[in-house]
């Protein structure tokens, strides 16, 4: 049975809006960090490899703000825990 996708909005610093598939939410071992993987649909390679995305997310209210990930000890907390997802 095919999983069915699950859509979102996201809102650029432009203010337009684009679609995405969310691919899961990752959480950080302390619970004080959450994460987005999600993609545009976007294609690479000879492989026609699919681009994923990564982003820092934070609730407020409402709202979920995302976060470019910019430092490397934080890509690397993000990287073990895509691993564990990937081992399970």
């Amino acid at each position: 049975m095919k999983e069915e996708k699950r859509l979102i909005t996201i809102k650029n610093t432009n203010g337009e809006n684009m679609e995405a598939e969310l691919i899961t939410y990752l959480i950080s071992e302390d619970n004080q960090t959450s994460y987005m993987v999600y993609s545009k649909g976007e294609k690479v390679g000879a492989e026609d490899d699919e681009i994923f995305y990564i982003t820092r997310v934070v609730n407020k209210g409402n709202i979920v703000e995302m976060y470019p990930i910019e430092d490397d000890n934080e890509w690397q907390v993000v990287q073990k825990l895509l691993k564990k997802i990937a081992n399970a």
